[in-house]
């Protein structure tokens, strides 16, 4: 009897684990529009978001203003954004193309260096950054994943975790403006 309970919970741990794995780059190798990230990000773009709780909660929304250019394989994205209590964050990144459909970026409050792959019309970015929030800092590692639509919209979901557990959800909609 104790075998069978061992051999349950560890199948039902299993499963439960290979459901959290999450979707593939691969599953949208060969999904339209295609994402290019040099084209995308060159100019303004004007964008509009949210964060939830774990509970799904609306915690903040806001919006940003954009502007990327590019140097060869280097680019840089400055970002503005207004949150509607009125606080104003700004971000910088850097990013450099490296191997086929890979990208790495730096910004002066990311954790190291951001990761991101391009396959199809989805580009997986990831990195940690510590989040404030109220009087305590959280290292939170952001799994975001762009997807480029038609007419200059690109869609990022951004799921916000700690010690591997979602804590909290983004959701960007942007748009590249004419510039």
């Amino acid at each position: 009897m104790r075998i069978l309970l061992v051999i349950t919970l560890l199948l039902g741990g299993s499963m439960m684990l290979s459901g959290c794995s999450g979707p593939s780059l691969k599953h949208y190798e060969n999904s339209e529009p295609t994402m290019d990230l040099q084209e995308y990000f060159t100019g303004p773009i004007k964008a509009w978001g949210l964060v939830q709780n774990r509970k799904g909660e609306v915690v903040r929304r806001f919006d940003v203003f954009m502007n990327g250019s590019w140097d060869g394989d280097t680019g840089t994205l400055e970002e503005t954004f207004s949150y509607y209590d009125g606080e104003i964050q700004e971000r910088t990144w850097t990013i450099k193309r490296l191997a086929s459909g890979h990208y790495e970026g730096t910004a002066a409050d990311i954790l190291g260096k951001a990761d991101g792959k391009i396959t199809g019309s989805a580009m997986r970015w990831a990195y940690q950054m510590d989040l404030p929030v109220g009087d305590t800092t959280y290292k939170i590692t952001f799994d975001d994943w762009m997807f480029r639509m038609n007419d200059g919209i690109l869609i990022n979901r951004s799921y916000l975790k700690k010690f591997g557990f979602t804590v909290g959800e983004l959701t960007l909609f942007m748009q590249k403006q004419d510039g």
